[in-house]
Protein backbone atom coordinates (compact mmCIF):
# COMPACT_ATOMS: atom_id res chain seq x y z
CA UNK A 1 0.00 0.00 0.00
CA UNK A 2 1.75 2.92 -0.90
CA UNK A 3 1.67 6.42 1.74
CA UNK A 4 0.48 9.37 -0.63
CA UNK A 5 2.06 12.76 0.60
CA UNK A 6 -1.06 15.58 0.59
CA UNK A 7 0.63 18.20 2.65
CA UNK A 8 4.15 18.34 4.60
CA UNK A 9 5.48 21.69 6.11
CA UNK A 10 8.95 20.51 5.81
CA UNK A 11 10.90 17.74 4.20
CA UNK A 12 10.86 16.12 7.78
CA UNK A 13 7.80 16.04 7.73
CA UNK A 14 7.24 14.80 4.49
CA UNK A 15 10.10 11.65 5.17
CA UNK A 16 8.06 10.97 8.52
CA UNK A 17 5.21 10.00 6.33
CA UNK A 18 6.26 6.53 6.33
CA UNK A 19 6.57 5.76 10.06
CA UNK A 20 3.61 7.24 11.43
CA UNK A 21 1.77 3.47 11.63
CA UNK A 22 5.04 2.17 13.41
CA UNK A 23 4.53 5.20 15.87
CA UNK A 24 1.03 5.11 16.20
CA UNK A 25 2.03 1.66 17.81
CA UNK A 26 5.11 2.60 19.48
CA UNK A 27 5.36 2.24 23.45
CA UNK A 28 5.75 6.17 23.53
CA UNK A 29 2.56 6.85 22.19
CA UNK A 30 0.07 8.60 24.09
CA UNK A 31 -3.49 7.46 23.43
CA UNK A 32 -6.10 10.08 23.08
CA UNK A 33 -9.11 8.38 21.34
CA UNK A 34 -9.51 4.79 19.67
CA UNK A 35 -12.35 3.65 18.20
CA UNK A 36 -13.20 1.13 15.66
CA UNK A 37 -11.93 3.71 12.58
CA UNK A 38 -10.04 5.75 14.80
CA UNK A 39 -6.66 6.11 16.99
CA UNK A 40 -5.60 9.65 17.74
CA UNK A 41 -2.92 10.55 20.54
CA UNK A 42 0.31 12.53 21.10
CA UNK A 43 3.56 11.06 19.06
CA UNK A 44 7.26 12.08 19.34
CA UNK A 45 8.07 13.15 15.69
CA UNK A 46 11.15 14.89 14.74
CA UNK A 47 11.75 15.40 18.42
CA UNK A 48 8.48 17.15 18.29
CA UNK A 49 5.43 16.11 20.55
CA UNK A 50 2.17 16.24 17.79
CA UNK A 51 -1.05 15.01 17.94
CA UNK A 52 -1.15 12.42 15.18
CA UNK A 53 -4.77 11.20 13.75
CA UNK A 54 -5.73 8.38 11.95
CA UNK A 55 -8.84 7.58 10.34
CA UNK A 56 -9.48 4.48 8.06
CA UNK A 57 -12.33 4.33 5.58
CA UNK A 58 -12.99 -0.07 6.54
CA UNK A 59 -13.32 -1.07 3.24
CA UNK A 60 -12.23 -0.22 -0.30
CA UNK A 61 -16.04 0.35 -1.62
CA UNK A 62 -15.61 3.10 1.00
CA UNK A 63 -11.99 3.63 0.49
CA UNK A 64 -12.94 4.66 -3.50
CA UNK A 65 -15.83 7.16 -2.47
CA UNK A 66 -13.78 8.52 0.01
CA UNK A 67 -11.56 9.25 -2.87
CA UNK A 68 -13.69 10.78 -4.76
CA UNK A 69 -15.43 13.12 -1.97
CA UNK A 70 -12.51 13.78 0.15
CA UNK A 71 -10.86 12.17 2.49
CA UNK A 72 -10.11 13.18 6.00
CA UNK A 73 -6.36 14.37 5.34
CA UNK A 74 -7.14 15.68 1.85
CA UNK A 75 -10.50 18.28 3.94
CA UNK A 76 -8.39 18.96 6.75
CA UNK A 77 -5.49 20.25 4.54
CA UNK A 78 -8.22 22.24 2.81
CA UNK A 79 -9.61 23.59 6.13
CA UNK A 80 -6.46 24.73 7.54
CA UNK A 81 -5.63 27.05 4.05
CA UNK A 82 -9.39 28.30 4.77
CA UNK A 83 -8.93 29.04 8.40
CA UNK A 84 -5.26 30.32 7.56
CA UNK A 85 -6.51 33.06 5.44
CA UNK A 86 -9.51 34.26 7.37
CA UNK A 87 -6.86 34.99 10.50
CA UNK A 88 -8.21 32.30 12.46
CA UNK A 89 -6.06 30.51 15.12
CA UNK A 90 -5.90 26.81 14.82
CA UNK A 91 -3.40 24.13 15.73
CA UNK A 92 -0.97 23.83 12.73
CA UNK A 93 -0.70 21.52 10.42
CA UNK A 94 2.18 19.90 9.76
CA UNK A 95 1.66 16.80 7.34
CA UNK A 96 -1.24 15.58 6.14
CA UNK A 97 -1.03 11.95 4.01
CA UNK A 98 -3.29 9.43 2.61
CA UNK A 99 -2.39 5.16 1.92
CA UNK A 100 -4.22 4.09 -0.92
CA UNK A 101 -4.26 0.40 -2.19
CA UNK A 102 -5.56 0.20 -5.65
CA UNK A 103 -6.79 3.49 -6.36
CA UNK A 104 -8.74 3.41 -2.94
CA UNK A 105 -8.02 5.76 0.37
CA UNK A 106 -7.77 3.07 3.15
CA UNK A 107 -6.75 5.30 5.86
CA UNK A 108 -6.10 9.21 6.49
CA UNK A 109 -3.35 10.70 8.62
CA UNK A 110 -3.02 14.13 9.99
CA UNK A 111 -0.40 15.34 12.01
CA UNK A 112 -0.65 18.99 14.14
CA UNK A 113 1.13 20.98 16.39
CA UNK A 114 0.08 19.52 20.29
CA UNK A 115 -1.16 22.53 21.71
CA UNK A 116 0.24 22.34 25.62
CA UNK A 117 -1.38 25.66 27.11
CA UNK A 118 -4.61 26.10 25.60
CA UNK A 119 -7.65 24.47 27.40
CA UNK A 120 -10.59 22.61 25.94
CA UNK A 121 -13.64 25.30 26.80
CA UNK A 122 -15.52 23.87 29.64
CA UNK A 123 -12.26 23.41 31.33
CA UNK A 124 -11.00 26.82 31.10
CA UNK A 125 -14.00 28.49 31.50
CA UNK A 126 -14.84 26.58 34.74
CA UNK A 127 -11.21 25.86 36.29
CA UNK A 128 -9.91 27.68 38.75
CA UNK A 129 -12.78 29.10 40.86
CA UNK A 130 -13.49 31.81 38.04
CA UNK A 131 -16.56 33.69 39.15
CA UNK A 132 -19.93 34.83 37.25
CA UNK A 133 -18.12 37.88 35.88
CA UNK A 134 -15.17 35.92 34.52
CA UNK A 135 -17.82 32.93 32.81
CA UNK A 136 -19.63 35.87 31.13
CA UNK A 137 -16.39 37.80 29.91
CA UNK A 138 -15.51 34.31 28.05
CA UNK A 139 -18.86 33.87 26.95
CA UNK A 140 -18.59 37.45 24.98
CA UNK A 141 -15.35 36.98 23.83
CA UNK A 142 -16.60 33.14 22.24
CA UNK A 143 -19.86 34.75 20.82
CA UNK A 144 -18.30 37.38 19.19
CA UNK A 145 -15.49 34.53 18.02
CA UNK A 146 -18.17 32.50 16.38
CA UNK A 147 -19.99 35.49 14.75
CA UNK A 148 -16.76 36.84 12.91
CA UNK A 149 -16.14 33.39 12.10
CA UNK A 150 -19.63 33.14 10.45
CA UNK A 151 -19.20 36.48 8.71
CA UNK A 152 -16.00 35.69 7.54
CA UNK A 153 -18.00 33.13 5.48
CA UNK A 154 -16.78 29.87 7.44
CA UNK A 155 -18.21 27.21 9.44
CA UNK A 156 -18.22 23.63 11.02
CA UNK A 157 -19.96 20.79 10.73
CA UNK A 158 -19.24 19.64 14.53
CA UNK A 159 -18.97 23.17 17.06
CA UNK A 160 -18.97 21.65 20.09
CA UNK A 161 -17.11 22.83 23.11
CA UNK A 162 -14.38 20.15 22.91
CA UNK A 163 -13.37 21.65 19.70
CA UNK A 164 -12.61 25.11 20.93
CA UNK A 165 -9.20 25.40 23.06
CA UNK A 166 -8.81 28.83 24.86
CA UNK A 167 -5.98 30.26 26.19
CA UNK A 168 -5.10 33.65 27.51
CA UNK A 169 -3.48 36.54 25.54
CA UNK A 170 -2.58 39.40 27.43
CA UNK A 171 -5.52 41.47 28.36
CA UNK A 172 -7.63 39.16 25.30
CA UNK A 173 -8.43 35.23 24.83
CA UNK A 174 -6.81 33.11 21.99
CA UNK A 175 -9.65 30.76 20.60
CA UNK A 176 -8.38 27.76 18.85
CA UNK A 177 -10.60 26.24 16.00
CA UNK A 178 -9.48 22.30 16.09
CA UNK A 179 -10.94 18.98 14.29
CA UNK A 180 -10.05 20.79 10.92
CA UNK A 181 -11.69 18.27 8.59
CA UNK A 182 -14.85 19.51 9.24
CA UNK A 183 -14.89 23.07 8.51
CA UNK A 184 -16.30 24.73 5.81
CA UNK A 185 -16.55 27.86 3.75
CA UNK A 186 -18.97 30.04 1.23
CA UNK A 187 -19.76 33.01 -0.05
CA UNK A 188 -22.04 33.57 2.51
CA UNK A 189 -23.47 31.53 5.80
CA UNK A 190 -26.94 31.26 5.93
CA UNK A 191 -29.22 31.18 8.81
CA UNK A 192 -29.65 27.89 8.82
CA UNK A 193 -26.28 27.11 8.98
CA UNK A 194 -25.35 29.49 11.70
CA UNK A 195 -28.09 28.26 13.85
CA UNK A 196 -27.22 24.82 13.55
CA UNK A 197 -23.51 26.01 15.12
CA UNK A 198 -25.49 27.42 17.82
CA UNK A 199 -27.40 24.24 19.01
CA UNK A 200 -24.55 22.14 18.44
CA UNK A 201 -22.84 24.17 20.49
CA UNK A 202 -25.66 24.79 23.44
CA UNK A 203 -25.96 21.10 23.34
CA UNK A 204 -22.50 20.41 24.19
CA UNK A 205 -22.31 22.84 26.95
CA UNK A 206 -25.55 22.77 28.45
CA UNK A 207 -24.54 20.67 31.44
CA UNK A 208 -22.03 23.04 32.29
CA UNK A 209 -23.97 26.11 32.19
CA UNK A 210 -27.46 27.66 33.00
CA UNK A 211 -30.11 28.82 30.48
CA UNK A 212 -29.26 32.59 31.69
CA UNK A 213 -25.90 32.41 30.56
CA UNK A 214 -26.53 30.49 27.27
CA UNK A 215 -29.31 33.18 26.44
CA UNK A 216 -26.48 36.19 27.20
CA UNK A 217 -24.47 34.05 24.77
CA UNK A 218 -26.98 34.15 22.29
CA UNK A 219 -27.76 37.42 23.34
CA UNK A 220 -24.04 38.30 22.47
CA UNK A 221 -23.69 36.66 19.24
CA UNK A 222 -26.83 38.48 17.70
CA UNK A 223 -24.75 41.65 18.93
CA UNK A 224 -26.64 44.71 20.63
CA UNK A 225 -28.41 45.97 17.32
CA UNK A 226 -30.69 42.83 17.37
CA UNK A 227 -34.26 44.06 17.94
CA UNK A 228 -36.20 42.11 20.80
CA UNK A 229 -38.42 40.88 17.89
CA UNK A 230 -35.78 39.26 16.05
CA UNK A 231 -34.11 37.64 18.93
CA UNK A 232 -37.59 36.14 19.69
CA UNK A 233 -37.53 35.30 16.36
CA UNK A 234 -33.87 33.23 16.43
CA UNK A 235 -34.59 31.65 19.55
CA UNK A 236 -38.23 30.19 18.44
CA UNK A 237 -36.18 28.35 15.42
CA UNK A 238 -33.14 27.76 18.04
CA UNK A 239 -35.59 25.81 19.57
CA UNK A 240 -37.21 23.98 16.62
CA UNK A 241 -34.35 22.95 15.23
CA UNK A 242 -33.00 21.62 18.64
CA UNK A 243 -36.44 19.29 19.05
CA UNK A 244 -35.96 17.95 15.14
CA UNK A 245 -32.68 17.02 16.42
CA UNK A 246 -33.67 15.41 19.86
CA UNK A 247 -36.63 13.37 17.85
CA UNK A 248 -33.79 12.27 15.46
CA UNK A 249 -31.66 11.00 18.40
CA UNK A 250 -34.12 9.39 20.00
CA UNK A 251 -35.62 7.54 16.21
CA UNK A 252 -31.83 6.44 16.73
CA UNK A 253 -31.32 5.53 20.00
CA UNK A 254 -34.58 3.16 19.29
CA UNK A 255 -33.74 1.46 16.44
CA UNK A 256 -30.08 0.29 17.51
CA UNK A 257 -31.65 -0.90 21.22
CA UNK A 258 -31.04 -4.37 21.76
CA UNK A 259 -33.50 -6.69 23.16
CA UNK A 260 -31.92 -8.56 26.19
CA UNK A 261 -33.12 -11.88 27.69
CA UNK A 262 -35.01 -11.57 30.85
CA UNK A 263 -32.41 -11.28 34.14
CA UNK A 264 -32.56 -10.00 37.94
CA UNK A 265 -36.02 -9.57 37.90
CA UNK A 266 -36.54 -7.84 34.61
CA UNK A 267 -39.31 -8.11 32.30
CA UNK A 268 -39.03 -10.83 29.29
CA UNK A 269 -38.95 -8.57 26.39
CA UNK A 270 -36.92 -5.25 28.11
CA UNK A 271 -35.27 -3.36 26.03
CA UNK A 272 -31.62 -3.48 27.06
CA UNK A 273 -28.85 -0.87 27.01
CA UNK A 274 -27.35 1.42 23.88
CA UNK A 275 -24.74 0.61 22.60
CA UNK A 276 -22.45 3.85 23.94
CA UNK A 277 -22.35 6.91 21.17
CA UNK A 278 -26.12 6.45 20.41
CA UNK A 279 -27.75 7.78 23.47
CA UNK A 280 -29.71 10.47 23.39
CA UNK A 281 -28.13 14.13 24.53
CA UNK A 282 -29.90 15.39 28.02
CA UNK A 283 -28.45 19.09 27.16
CA UNK A 284 -31.19 21.49 27.28
CA UNK A 285 -32.13 23.79 24.60
CA UNK A 286 -31.24 27.64 24.68
CA UNK A 287 -34.50 28.23 24.19
CA UNK A 288 -35.79 25.17 27.12
CA UNK A 289 -36.75 25.45 29.81
CA UNK A 290 -35.05 25.12 33.05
Amino acid sequence: MAMRALYASSPEWLAAGERLDELLHGPEFRILKKTTRTLAGIAQVNGVEVFVKRVTTGSRVKGSIVRLCGSRARKTVRAAKILRRAAFAHPKLLAAFERRQRGSVIASYVVVEYLRRPKILSRFALADGRDFRWRCWVAERLAQMIRRLHDAGCYTLDLQETNLMVEPQGSGLKIYFTDLEDFRRLPMVPQRLRLHNLVQLDRSIGRFVSRTHRLRFLHNYLGDDASRAKARAVVARLHRLHQRIERRSLRRKRSTAIVTPAADGAQAGEIGPVPSGVAASSHTSLAGRE
